[in-house]
C-alpha cells in the first residue's frame, strides 16, 4: 500500500499542505488577537488557533489521502500523549508540525512553516517544508532527491577549513543541563548560534546555506520532515554516539545534521569535547 502511494502522484500533498496553509494559517498572519494565543508549557511555549486549525485540517486531508494511515501532530500529542506511540506502530504515519516556529508566527515574522513528513516502521518516506509566508516549498522523497520550488537542491560541502555556521538549540527551549550539552559548539572554527524555525534552519543546510544544525530535543514533528530533506540533498546526520537520529525516540543527544559527512564529524567531535 505504502509503495503504491509513494509511487503515485504525491502532487496531491503538496497541495493538501497548501491549502490548510491557506485556509488556517495566512488569514491569521499578522492578524491574531491576544486570545488565539496560548502558553502551553512557559512563555516560549506557545500555540495559536492556526496551529490548532491547521493541524485539524491536515489530519483530515492526510489521511483521506492514504486510508490507513495515522497521524502524529504536535497539537494532538500536546493533548494526548499517548498518540506519539503510534510512531512505533504499524500504520503508515503522517508526522505534523502545523506552524514550525510559533513565536515568528505570533511576532507577525515569516521565520516558520509546515512541516509534513511520511514514515512507515520508524523510516522517513517523504517530507514537505512549506513557508508559506515566503512561498517556498521544499519536498524531499526517500531514494529521489529533494527539491525547492520543483527544481533540485543540494546541500554541497563547506570550504575546506572554513568556520562552520552552526544552528544550535535555542537558550529559550533547553534546560541548564541541555544548554552544557551544546557548550562544545562555543569553539574555534565553528560560529554558532540560537536557532529559529527548525524546519527552515534544516532547509538552509538542504540547500547549502548552513553548515549545520545541533538539537537536544527530539520530538519528531521538529525533526523528521528536515532530516529527510537533508539526507536527501546530499547531506549526513548523526547522533552523539555516532548512530543515525531514530525518529521513534531513545536517541544519544544532542545530534546533527549537516552538508555533508565530514561536517558532522567535525560537529560531533566539538560536541564531545575532544581534543
Amino acid at each position: 500500500m505504502i509503495d503504491a502511494f509513494l509511487a503515485g502522484d504525491l502532487t496531491e500533498v503538496e497541495a493538501a499542505v497548501r491549502a490548510a496553509a491557506a485556509a488556517e494559517i495566512m488569514p491569521r498572519y499578522r492578524q491574531l488577537a491576544a486570545h488565539e494565543i496560548v502558553e502551553k508549557s512557559g512563555p516560549h511555549d506557545l500555540v495559536t488557533i492556526a496551529d490548532r486549525r491547521a493541524e485539524e485540517h491536515l489530519t483530515a486531508s492526510l489521511t483521506g489521502l492514504l486510508p490507513g494511515s495515522v497521524v502524529v501532530g504536535e497539537e494532538a500529542v500536546h493533548a494526548d500523549a499517548t498518540v506519539y506511540d503510534a510512531l512505533g506502530g504499524d500504520a503508515p504515519v503522517w508526522i505534523v508540525d502545523p506552524v514550525d516556529g510559533t513565536r515568528q508566527f505570533v511576532r507577525g515574522e515569516p521565520g516558520f512553516c509546515t512541516l509534513v513528513a511520511l514514515a512507515h516502521h520508524g523510516e522517513l518516506l517523504a517530507s514537505w517544508t512549506y513557508a508559506a509566508a515566503l512561498e517556498e516549498m521544499a519536498i524531499a522523497v526517500r531514494g529521489r532527491g529533494a527539491t525547492l520550488g520543483g527544481k533540485p537542491i543540494r546541500s554541497g560541502s563547506p570550504e575546506p577549513g572554513a568556520v562552520l555556521r552552526v544552528a544550535m538549540s535555542h537558550p529559550d527551549y533547553t534546560s541548564d543541563a541541555q544548554k552544557r550539552a551544546l557548550l562544545g559548539l562555543r569553539t574555534e572554527g565553528i560560529k554558532a548560534r540560537p536557532c529559529g524555525s527548525a524546519g527552515l534552519e534544516y532547509l538552509a543546510v538542504a540547500r547549502g546555506d548552513q553548515d549545520a544544525v545541533a538539537f537536544n530535543w527530539e520530538f519528531a514533528w521538529d525533526h523528521a520532515a528536515g532530516l529527510l530533506l537533508v539526507t536527501e540533498a546530499g547531506g549526513a546526520q548523526a547522533t552523539l554516539s555516532g548512530a543515525p537520529f531514530r525518529i521513534t525516540g531513545g536517541n544519544a543527544l544532542p545530534f546533527t545534521a549537516a552538508r555533508d559527512e565530514a561536517t558532522v564529524e567535525r560537529v560531533l567531535h566539538a560536541l564531545r569535547g575532544e581534543a
